[in-house]
């Protein structure tokens, strides 16, 4: 049997990977009452891993702006804002 990965060790892409597989399996609707809680465990840990790397790559955009001597200066990036 394949070692389960914790999903703090795993990447965004992994994390979504398995996600959508845990979704799929959830809404096929076939699984005994136990597995289908287990899955749903699993689901919410992986969906927290997704969540929480997501939020740690925004804090990580950033942007040019045109500074007043006529050069550029490093920013927050503004999602949803054109800059």
């Amino acid at each position: 049997m394949a070692k389960v990965k914790p999903p703090e060790e795993m990447t965004y892409e992994q994390a979504f990977r398995e996600l959508e597989t845990v979704v799929q399996k959830l809404e096929a609707g076939e699984l005994p009452l136990e597995e289908a809680l287990g899955l749903f465990e699993r689901g919410q840990a992986l969906a927290g891993q997704c969540s929480q790397l997501l939020d740690q790559a925004e804090l990580r955009l950033k942007q040019l702006v045109p500074d007043e001597a006529g050069g550029y200066t490093e920013e927050d990036l503004k999602v949803g804002e054109e800059g």
